[in-house]
């Protein structure tokens, strides 16, 4: 029996329906850019100290790195799109950073970029990335985390937001748990579990 179709409808209308997604309104920006709240990045800096250097390679309009630059780190900041801020770099292309790296990267190319960035800082340098707590899940990504253990995940216990294409007046809530993941190179023990907020 042929079912008739009752409704029109894309993904983002279907994570909706499930409260998957806090980007209801319509498709996902093309390039993927969802700024992060600042005040996940304060709630980062009470829990972690970094390297003096941080390299932010998806800045975006600079919502991290100014975060960052107040709190005294000395910040490069690079995006694959000008967004007016810092300087237009594909992340894949830098070969190595002796710092830390901290960015929100595009969730498409999340697990992507958290091993590039592993892959080219220092032994004992960190990687701290913020995303969707269900990074955590997957096959692919279990294998990845049995190689790359975080040390720390900070799960964000109230919802921080991050808003499309930086429009935190229009974006106002989230419906997704965030958590900021936090590796150090060479670290091989158990992570650890920690809430923020």
């Amino acid at each position: 029996m042929k079912m008739n179709k009752d409704w029109i409808g894309n993904k983002a209308a279907t994570f909706a329906t499930l409260a998957a997604s806090n980007h209801s309104a319509g498709e996902r920006e093309v390039n993927d850019y969802y700024a992060t709240e600042p005040k996940a990045v304060d709630l980062l800096l009470e829990k972690e100290t970094f390297n003096k250097h941080i390299l932010e390679p998806s800045c975006g309009e600079g919502h991290i790195s100014n975060v960052l630059v107040s709190h005294n780190y000395d910040v490069q900041s690079y995006d694959l799109i000008d967004r007016g801020y810092g300087r237009v770099q594909d992340f894949f292309h830098i070969q190595e950073f002796n710092g830390d790296i901290i960015t929100n990267p595009p969730y498409k190319v999340a697990a992507q970029f958290v091993q590039h960035a592993i892959d080219i800082v220092p032994i004992g340098n960190k990687v701290a990335m913020f995303l969707k707590l269900q990074f955590l899940e997957g096959k692919a990504r279990r294998k990845f985390f049995n190689s790359n253990p975080p040390k720390t995940v900070y799960v964000a216990s109230g919802r921080l937001n991050c808003a499309k294409n930086g429009e935190f007046d229009k974006y106002t809530s989230s419906a997704v748990a965030y958590a900021w993941f936090v590796w150090e190179k060479g670290y091989t023990g158990k992570p650890e579990i920690e809430w923020i907020n």
